[in-house]
């Protein structure tokens, strides 16, 4: 016989988790497995939870993204996740690796234009929305510094491309799963999404 109702012990372990008491959170969570052991959401906010435990920031980082996913597709975002936290021995290795000399040089010597180029255009026109557009249908944007990707994405949001701005996160999170800056941006798209609906 199950003890507990799902919806409820979960939505509490998410309050618990958004408060930063991930112990609270992670019994939880917990519980819910206990009856519910085939819930993906339990599952996923037990690890995610004792990664937040152990100091790991990668476990708020990725409960953000959680989130955003499953405001839009609950199914989808168990899936991503679940793969996400699969995969996540390699992810600080790739991170270091991301944007080293080799790649730099690599992209420098492909088709597109330079961020700083790109940011160039926008200051001396004063229309993001004009130049990106131009720029998104005739060549691409070589980003070669996190920085840069970061102002780039700042950007899309405030220039209204934040189906665009997501999609690069999500696959920023795969890379930089515990990065403060991104996280923020996921939080201005998180908070957007709920002014709207």
């Amino acid at each position: 016989m199950k003890t507990i109702n799902l919806t409820k012990t979960l939505k509490q372990a998410n309050e618990h988790f958004l408060a930063g008491q991930y112990t609270e959170a992670l019994r939880d969570y917990s519980l819910a497995l206990k009856d519910y052991p085939e819930s993906k959401e339990a599952y996923n906010g037990a690890i995610l939870s004792d990664m937040a435990m152990s100091g790991e920031s990668a476990g708020e980082a990725l409960f953000d993204y959680y989130t955003i996913l499953r405001s839009e597709d609950n199914e989808s975002a168990d899936i991503i996740i679940s793969e996400i936290l699969e995969t996540m021995d390699g992810t600080m290795e790739q991170l270091s690796g991301l944007f080293d000399e080799t790649v730099k040089q690599r992209l420098a010597y492909e088709d597109g234009i330079m961020y700083t180029e790109f940011k160039e255009l926008v200051q001396n026109d004063n229309d993001f929305n004009r130049i990106f557009e131009n720029i998104m249908f005739s060549t691409r944007v070589i980003i070669t510094e996190k920085e840069d990707f970061v102002d780039f994405l700042d950007n899309l949001i405030d220039h209204g491309y934040k189906e665009m701005a997501l999609s690069y996160l999500e696959s920023a999170l795969g890379v930089y799963p515990n990065d403060r800056q991104l996280r923020n941006l996921l939080r201005r798209l998180a908070k957007g999404k709920s002014i709207e609906n």
